[in-house]
């Protein structure tokens, strides 16, 4: 009995000294990193929103682990000249609020997001999505017109296999629960760039990337709990809308890198531009997942050929 009751305080010990250090760090990174732009409530929970520019509408929406930094550091600011670009924290990441369960839908996601471009006026934009945040783009333009889609290095088809060892793990709600705060606690700077140069290669860190991205942001346990989440559920939702991607008749441009091997571009951009009447392909030779970083003239470029495409007049 005694060793039971020793047993279960250092535990408890445990669990308490990892939540003061979790916290700890967490406060951190919220002083660190702080919204950027303006947020938004939209049936009661907070949507941040990062705004520049003027001209049509263009959003940008980021991938898994991400927050608007992904693309506020550099992107915008020289698609602002010509556009007004809105950049979403999707929910439950950056400084937006989680749905709860019914965030693991990606179209749950791009509902919320229309809700708050229509609070901000937004007209017929032209959707960019990132990675994770191509399946919420493509959500979006089966749920409303829109004048283009810009797929970046985009989820859009079923794939098989797992999702690696850290999906597998955070599948589970006691996993959540048990690795999460410890992640968010313990994890060092080493094991944060080491992650983060497995995304980018075969091209190496953009220099000052984990500096400016807020990293940081996507360590706090409730982000990581809510980015397990939508990533572990997403396949069902990726089933559930690809049969209905053959109605999409809008202006289409693909953009992957052919070593991408986070989203291989043979398992999702090359069978997406087959069955989208008006998509174009354009395969990015030797570049990984992160073209907006380490070949953004690319992504600018898909971006001023989807606006003709679309018809769109720029000043």
């Amino acid at each position: 009995m005694a060793e039971t009751l020793v047993t279960a305080a250092a535990l408890g010990a445990v669990v308490w000294a990892t939540a003061r250090r979790a916290a700890a760090r967490e406060a951190r990174a919220e002083a660190d990193f702080p919204p950027t732009g303006q947020i938004l409530q939209i049936a009661g929970r907070a949507v941040h929103v990062h705004q520049e520019g003027q001209g049509p509408d263009l959003v940008l929406i980021h991938g898994a682990s991400g927050n608007t930094r992904e693309f506020t550091m550099g992107l915008v600011a020289r698609l602002a000249p010509q556009f007004r670009v809105t950049v979403f924290d999707r929910p439950g990441l950056g400084w937006s609020a989680d749905l709860g369960a019914e965030g693991v839908d990606p179209a749950a996601q791009a509902r919320h997001l229309r809700a708050a471009a229509a609070q901000l006026g937004l007209r017929n934009p032209l959707i960019l999505g990132h990675s994770y945040g191509g399946a919420v783009a493509l959500a979006w333009a089966l749920q409303e017109d829109v004048a283009g889609l810009l797929l970046l290095s985009g989820v859009a088809m079923p794939w098989q296999g797992g999702l690696g060892a850290w999906y597998r793990i955070t599948a589970h709600p006691l996993g959540r629960t048990l690795i999460v705060p410890m992640v968010t606690a313990f994890a060092t700077r080493r094991q944060t760039e080491t992650t983060i140069a497995s995304i980018f290669a075969p091209q190496d860190i953009q220099p000052g990337y984990i500096a400016r991205a807020g990293v940081a942001l996507t360590l706090r346990r409730k982000v990581l709990a809510a980015n397990a989440r939508q990533v572990n559920g997403l396949l069902h939702f990726v089933r559930q809308m690809a049969p209905d991607y053959p109605r999409l008749t809008l202006p289409v441009e693909i953009v992957h890198g052919d070593s991408d091997t986070i989203v291989p571009h043979h398992i999702h951009a090359v069978p997406l531009a087959q069955v989208l009447p008006a998509a174009q392909l354009t395969l990015l030779p030797g570049i990984g997942h992160m073209p907006h970083q380490t070949r953004p003239e690319a992504v600018i470029d898909a971006v001023h050929r989807l606006a003709a495409r679309a018809g769109l007049r720029l000043d």
